[in-house]
């Protein structure tokens, strides 16, 4: 039994229904389409006794999902941002949806899993990741602030790991992925096959237990020394002299880092460090996700969203002109702003 559009492919085989996003040339990113696909067929699922798990895969080599459709993105915020406001809620009801999804939802987290892509798969109940996975929250760097529920999971990653995620947008791998929260079980990619046809027929227990074995051990999280201590500070502009002050071991490291955040729009990364921190104290998926849908409008009515993306997809001259220019051109007003309530707040 299938049911498929071009871009989103589902199917039933024994008790598991199996979905791949199916965009390889751009690397599956999710648009409007995908998110009403991937919507509708896990709707009918939770309710279909005949389905007792889900397992979501990518299409192609190169990764499951890269993320949002960014060019759509682009067009949508330089006209009135109706269409990409709408995107970005049915998204993120879908995020939420995933989160609360009744049977085990199964995510292959198989090279890039970025954005978009880590809000289908990481608020999954089986989150498996491969030597090949290369995870990241890169918002910061097109203008934009880490979103899909990330700040849910960044918020509550050992440590201060998910603030030096969203800052920096840095990638991180499966073993970090794994020690930061975003994934539970390591299988090695030429095992994927095998291990959903296990699924399939033995359960995912039996498929863990023949497939699973232990990650190597996580870089990111031998770093958390320094990341702690440095990213401990009140605002960026602390952070940031923190990393610039670090000596002894990861003292390059943390320099790398502050050249990283010294590139991204001042004001995403403001936002993005506030974002966390609120998230921090929030209860549910659902809250963060609230917030995420009103920091992304007003991230639609930004300068810096559209020029973000001209600079690193459209012209890619990777020359941004952010506005405000620097971090301390930037108010606390300023940032508050992203956090105002809309009329049409998210409701779950």
């Amino acid at each position: 039994m299938s049911d498929e559009s071009d871009e989103v492919l589902t199917r039933v085989e024994g008790a598991v229904g199996l979905i791949t996003l199916n965009r390889p040339k751009a690397i599956n990113s999710l648009n409007q389409n995908m998110v009403d696909a991937l919507s509708a067929v896990l709707t009918r699922w939770e309710t279909d006794d005949a389905v007792r798990a889900v397992v979501l895969a990518g299409t192609g080599d190169r990764g499951l999902c890269a993320g949002g459709d960014v060019v759509a993105v682009y067009h949508s915020a330089r006209k009135d941002g109706v269409e990409v406001r709408k995107f970005w809620r049915d998204e993120y009801l879908l995020d939420g949806q995933i989160g609360r999804f009744a049977k085990p939802y199964v995510s292959l987290m198989d090279g890039i899993v970025m954005g978009g892509g880590v809000g289908v798969s990481a608020h999954g109940s089986v989150r498996v990741v491969t030597e090949t996975s290369k995870v990241a929250m890169p918002e910061v760097g097109i203008g934009f602030i880490p979103d899909v529920g990330g700040a849910f999971l960044l918020s509550r990653a050992p440590g201060e790991l998910g603030l030096y995620a969203a800052l920096t947008g840095a990638p991180f791998s499966g073993s970090d992925a794994i020690a930061m929260g975003f994934a539970d079980h390591y299988v090695p990619h030429d095992q994927l096959e095998a291990f959903t046809k296990a699924i399939v027929e033995d359960g995912i227990d039996r498929a863990l237990a023949a497939h699973a074995v232990e990650p190597p051990p996580s870089e990111l999280a031998a770093q958390r020394d320094w990341i702690d201590r440095c990213f401990a500070g009140d605002t960026v502009e602390d952070i940031l002299a923190a990393l610039r002050g670090h000596r002894g071991p990861g003292a390059a490291r943390a320099e790398a880092a502050a050249d990283l955040i010294a590139t991204r729009s001042p004001i995403a990364v403001s936002v993005a460090l506030e974002a966390v921190r609120r998230a921090a104290t929030m209860q549910t998926l659902e809250d963060v996700l609230v917030q995420d849908y009103r920091v992304s409008s007003a991230s639609a009515r930004s300068h810096d969203l559209v020029e973000g993306i001209r600079a690193q997809i459209i012209d890619k001259d990777r020359n941004p002109k952010w506005s405000p220019a620097t971090l301390a051109d930037i108010t606390p007003a300023d940032v508050e702003a992203y956090f105002a309530p809309v009329d049409d707040d998210l409701k779950f």
